[in-house]
């Protein structure tokens, strides 16, 4: 049986020699291998070609049917590990909250513990015409998150 172990252990064989890390390794029904790869820097279509074939070759077709995809997570695909975070520091993310709240900001910091958003609105003061720019830095745990997601802007 193909396990997610397995996989990982065939993966980091490769990983060994380059800056790419896993994201994520799924195994759907009928064997279906999903690998999702990263880079600090981008993951480019030949670093998906490579890692495919280095997994493909520590399996066995004659023990076991398979179909293997690795490929780059998308941009609209949400953050799932901390690296992922680390590597969008200083851009725009949106994180919906387990609450349901939504929070639009630049990520300033991200540890084992959290992040921290820096988050700009415009909001109407007491005493002052018209609204006025607030920032405010706001720390979550990643217990408090539900999802985060890159805001692509053109």
């Amino acid at each position: 049986m193909i396990t997610v172990a397995k996989i990982q252990e065939i993966a980091e064989q490769k990983l060994a020699e380059s800056a790419n890390f896993i994201v994520e390794i799924t195994i759907k029904s009928g064997n279906r291998i999903n690998v999702l790869l990263d880079n600090d820097n981008g993951i480019s279509i030949s670093d998906c070609v490579a890692m495919s074939r280095h997994i493909e070759s520590g399996l066995d077709r004659e023990k076991e049917d398979f179909e293997l995809n690795v490929m780059s997570p998308g941009l609209s695909e949400p953050f799932k590990i901390l690296r992922q975070y680390q590597k969008n520091i200083g851009k725009q993310v949106d994180v919906v909250t387990k609450e349901g709240k939504k929070i639009n900001g630049k990520l300033l910091k991200a540890s084992d513990l959290g992040i921290e958003l820096e988050s700009r609105a415009k909001e109407r003061i007491e005493g002052k015409k018209g609204k006025q720019l607030i920032i405010n830095n706001i720390n979550l745990t990643f217990n408090q998150i539900k999802e985060t997601k890159i805001v692509v802007s053109f």
